[in-house]
C-alpha cells in the first residue's frame, strides 16, 4: 500500500523539492501530488481524496478537509502558530524528519495493520550463550557490511540493557514508543521513528526507556515487532540477549540465519559447547546457523557447516571496532 500524499503550498520551488525527494527516496511509501494555488487545491479536493495533505495555512479556506483523512499544517519555525486543531509538520526540516512525522501521525489513524512496504527483509539473529564475546559489535559489523553493499539494513536490539547510544549519536525516539503501538499499524510507526546513521548507513532505534519495557514483551509481541521491522527493508539484524528463553527462540524461528558468536576465551567455548550438546534448541536451528569466531578466535565446530572469522580489533572505541569488522568477509 502507498500513502496518497498531497503537498499544497504556495512556494513552488520548495514544493517541487519536497515532492521530488519524497518521490525518490520514499517511492515505496508515498504517492505524491502537488498544488501551489488555492484555486487548484479546491478543484483537486473536489475531484479526489487523499490520505494525507501538507497544507499551507493560507490555503485552509479553500481546503475541503473532508476529502483528506489526515490534514497537516506545514509551518516554518518563524511563522505564526495557527489555532485550527490540526497537527503541525515543521517546514524546511530534513526530509527524513518530515517523512517520519507524516508516518507517525498517519499510523495513529490508519486501521491497516500489516503489509506496509513492498519489501520484506531477510532476518539475521545474532546470539551467544556467553556475554562479553563482542556480539553487539559483530551484529553491527554485519549490518554495516550489508549497508555498504547497497542493502537497506535495520538493526534491532532486544537486550534489556542496550548500548545502542555507544555506537550511534543520533538520539531520536526510543524503541519503547513502538511497544505502545503493537495493536495498531506498527510497521508504519516503526518506519516513522527509525533513524539512519549517516556514517554506516544502518537504520536503528534508540534504547528502551527503562529495563522493564523489554521484560513485558511477550513472545507474540516480539514476533509482531520483528515482522514490522522487516517491512520495507532488505536486511533485519536482531541483536539478542544471552538468555535462550521463549522470546529468543521465537526470533530463532523467524530468522533466515542465526549468527552464533564466540570468542577465544575458555568460558565462551565451554558455554558454546554446552549449547550445542545439551540444548535441543540447536537441533531446530542447526541448518541455518553460522558460527562467528570473534576477537581473533580460531574456533571451529564440526556441527556447524559455515564459520566466519573476525579479527581482534585493539581499540576502546566501539564505533571504530564495528566499522573495522564490517570490512570483513560476511558471505555465507
Amino acid at each position: 500500500m502507498k500513502i496518497k500524499l498531497l503537498i499544497a503550498i504556495a512556494e513552488v520551488g520548495y514544493a517541487d523539492y519536497l515532492s521530488g525527494v519524497l518521490a525518490e527516496k520514499y517511492a515505496e511509501i508515498f504517492e505524491v501530488g502537488i498544488c501551489t494555488t488555492a484555486e487548484r487545491l479546491e478543484g483537486t479536493l473536489v475531484s479526489g481524496r487523499y490520505d494525507v495533505a501538507l497544507l499551507d495555512p493560507d490555503f485552509l479556506p479553500a481546503a475541503n478537509l473532508d476529502a483528506v483523512a489526515l490534514p497537516l499544517l506545514l509551518i516554518g519555525d518563524k511563522e505564526p502558530a495557527i489555532e485550527c486543531g490540526l497537527k503541525v509538520i515543521g517546514k524546511y526540516r530534513r526530509i527524513s524528519s518530515i517523512a517520519g512525522g507524516i508516518l507517525e501521525y498517519y499510523a495513529e489513524i490508519c486501521e491497516h495493520s500489516g503489509g506496509f512496504g513492498a519489501k520484506k527483509a531477510r532476518v539475521t539473529a545474532v546470539w551467544s550463550p556467553s556475554g562479553g564475546c563482542g556480539k553487539t559489535a559483530a551484529a553491527l559489523a554485519f549490518a554495516a557490511n550489508r549497508a555498504a553493499n547497497g542493502r537497506q539494513a535495520v538493526y534491532l536490539n532486544l537486550e534489556n540493557f542496550a548500548c545502542t547510544s555507544a555506537y550511534f549519536q543520533g538520539g531520536g525516539k526510543s524503541i519503547s514508543k513502538v511497544f505502545e503501538k503493537l495493536e495498531s499499524n506498527v510497521g508504519m510507526y516503526i518506519a516513522a521513528i527509525r533513524q539512519r546513521d549517516d556514517d554506516s548507513g544502518i537504520f536503528y532505534f534508540s534504547e528502551p526507556e527503562n529495563y522493564d519495557d523489554m521484560n513485558i514483551l511477550t513472545a507474540k509481541d516480539v514476533e509482531t515487532l520483528v515482522g514490522a521491522c522487516a517491512e520495507g527493508a532488505d536486511e533485519l539484524v536482531v541483536d539478542l540477549p544471552c538468555q535462550c528463553g521463549q522470546k529468543t527462540q521465537t526470533v530463532f524461528a523467524l530468522a533466515d540465519t542465526v549468527l552464533l558468536v564466540c570468542d577465544r576465551s575458555a568460558a565462551s567455548r565451554v558455554k558454546l559447547s554446552q549449547f550445542l550438546c545439551r540444548h535441543d534448541v540447536f537441533g531446530k536451528i542447526q541448518a541455518k546457523t553460522v558460527l562467528l569466531s570473534n576477537k581473533g578466535s580460531d574456533a571451529a565446530e564440526p556441527k556447524i557447516d559455515k564459520t566466519i572469522y573476525l579479527p581482534l580489533v585493539d581499540s576502546d572505541d566501539p564505533v571504530f571496532v564495528f566499522k573495522a569488522l564490517a570490512r570483513g568477509n560476511f558471505d555465507f
